[in-house]
C-alpha cells in the first residue's frame, strides 16, 4: 500500500493547504485529497508541482507499507 504523508511535511514547512493550492496552481479540493491521503490514482503532474512547490523529493511525500 502506497501512502501520502503530504500532511507531515506541509506540517514541518508550516504551510497550508490553501498556501499550497495557490503555490501550485492546483485547485483546494485536490490538494485536501491528497493532503487527507484519499487520492486512488496519483497523477504525476500534481505530484510534480507539488515537490517542486515543497522543495522536497517525491520520497518526502509517499511512502510503501509493506502489508
Amino acid at each position: 500500500m502506497i501512502k501520502l504523508t503530504l500532511d507531515k511535511i506541509m506540517s514541518e514547512k508550516g504551510i497550508t493547504r490553501y498556501q499550497l493550492a495557490k503555490m501550485t496552481e492546483i485547485k483546494y479540493q485536490t490538494i485536501d485529497n491528497y493532503y487527507k491521503n484519499k487520492v486512488v490514482r496519483y497523477d504525476s503532474y500534481i505530484l510534480s508541482k507539488i515537490c517542486e512547490a515543497l522543495n522536497c523529493e517525491i520520497a518526502d511525500i509517499l511512502t510503501y507499507i509493506h502489508n
